[in-house]
């Protein structure tokens, strides 16, 4: 091995968030550099395939992955970071990690359990409330929403399924024409769609199962999915060497080459950035391939110059999956509903091809 590589090798490359960036920068880079992935779970999760996983546990088999199946070469501290120094990372175990390049990947902050075995049976148990229940309220209707109600809608027909909504129309990421095509479709599908209106789950009352929403309706549901958006995973951020890093919102700013702004071995990755662009998971994917070409040539001593430079995404491009068989999608020029968008995402959620992409067997389960 050349002297350059053996040196590489020795840099030390710490990634916060295990999550669908932080996972596949952690992969791409695990023979480049002595690399340590530190996530409070140690798994990683195709984050759109849950709402499947949900009607159908054995789904998320393939979608629920330890981290140490597609990441052999490294360490990994199951542990959430709490603070950044100028050149280490301590963790909430107390454990101080050295860094030479820093790559922050925290995502939004999902609640989700430690063990993937714990995850699956998370699945078996939404799956059991969903069987079980004659009728179920959904909150929110943004993607989640969306397409949660489409997985129920389709796999258990005779279930009443409530959508309620404090925006003025589904999907409000995408144009209009997306959310009339998705609310048409789920009225087929005799989903209750309730606009603009909210519940207080606050006030549900357990033996009745009643819910009252902001206009004064009263209706019954025997189980409720809050499917509303969660807070990025950046608060801790603000008591670090980064505090003054962070934008209004809590993202973290970035230059073109995804490096934290004005600053030289640290990278930011994923929803937790600034990028003027959608927050969707196959664009996560392209940061952190850019972010890991940067960080090789770094690594082996490149000149800054040479970097790659991220383009964000100008178009909305996004397919909202209903049900196994149909989706909606908008494209730059064209919005579509049924079957042929479908054929894209909603039979397989793009799990094969993701698998593939983290160097594992697109269908063989790994227990």
């Amino acid at each position: 091995m050349e002297e350059q590589d053996m040196e590489a090798q020795r840099r030390r490359l710490v990634v916060i968030g295990g999550g669908v960036a932080g996972s596949l920068l952690a992969k791409s880079l695990q023979f480049h550099a002595d690399v340590t992935l530190i996530d409070p779970k140690e798994y990683f999760e195709i984050p759109w395939a849950g709402l499947r996983a949900m009607v159908e546990p054995s789904f998320a088999e393939r979608s629920v992955i330890n981290h140490g199946d597609y990441f052999t070469n490294g360490r990994i501290v199951t542990s959430t970071a709490i603070d950044i120094t100028e050149n280490q990372v301590l963790t909430a175990q107390g454990r101080l990690i050295p860094y030479d390049f820093l790559v922050v990947a925290t995502g939004h902050a999902n609640c989700v359990p430690k063990s993937r075995t714990e995850r699956l049976d998370q699945y078996k148990a939404e799956y059991q409330q969903i069987n079980s229940a004659r009728s179920i309220l959904i909150v929110g209707g943004g993607p989640t929403g969306v397409e949660l109600a489409g997985e129920i809608a389709v796999d258990f027909p005779d279930k009443a399924v409530t959508l309620v909504h404090n925006g003025s129309r589904l999907l409000e990421f995408i144009g209009p024409k997306a959310s009339e095509k998705s609310l048409h479709w789920l009225k087929s599908k005799k989903v209750e769609v309730k606009l603009e209106q909210r519940v207080d789950l606050n006030s549900v009352s357990n033996e009745s199962k009643t819910y009252q929403t902001s206009a004064g309706e009263i209706f019954r549901a025997d189980c409720h999915f809050l499917c509303t958006g969660t807070p990025l995973g950046s608060a801790w951020l603000k008591e670090t060497v980064l505090k003054n890093n962070l934008d209004t919102y809590g993202r973290l700013m970035v230059d073109e080459n995804l490096r934290v702004k004005g600053r030289k071995n640290i990278f930011a990755i994923g929803d937790i950035t600034d990028i003027p662009e959608i927050k969707q998971g196959y664009l996560a994917q392209k940061h952190a391939l850019v972010a890991a070409k940067n960080l090789k040539l770094l690594i082996t001593g490149g000149k800054e110059s040479k970097m790659a430079i991220y383009e964000p995404s100008s178009s909305v491009k996004a397919i909202v999956s209903l049900g196994r068989k149909d989706a909606v999608a908008q494209f730059p020029l064209t919005t579509i509903i049924g079957i042929v968008p479908g054929m894209i995402k909603s039979r397989d959620l793009f799990v094969g091809k993701t698998r593939k992409q983290m160097g594992l067997d697109p269908h063989v389960v790994h227990n």
